[in-house]
């Protein structure tokens, strides 16, 4: 009936990598994107902020 000896450190130690392992994985869901994914939103705001400038009027007036 003796009880397993642990070492408290090591079981700190093991659940704080789990812990750690854990938010990473939430942050690769959360964040991670693959660089086409990237490109393809870069392009898809260059070409928008192409469109909004070209509706831009041209005014000389200087106030």
């Amino acid at each position: 009936m003796a009880a397993e000896i642990v070492n408290l450190r090591t079981m700190r130690k093991r659940k704080k990598r789990a812990e750690d392992d854990a938010a990473a994985a939430q942050n690769r869901i959360s964040h991670g994107r693959t660089k086409a994914e990237r490109r393809r939103t870069d392009a898809e705001n260059t070409l928008e902020a192409r469109r909004h400038e070209a509706g831009r009027l041209d005014t000389d007036d200087k106030r």
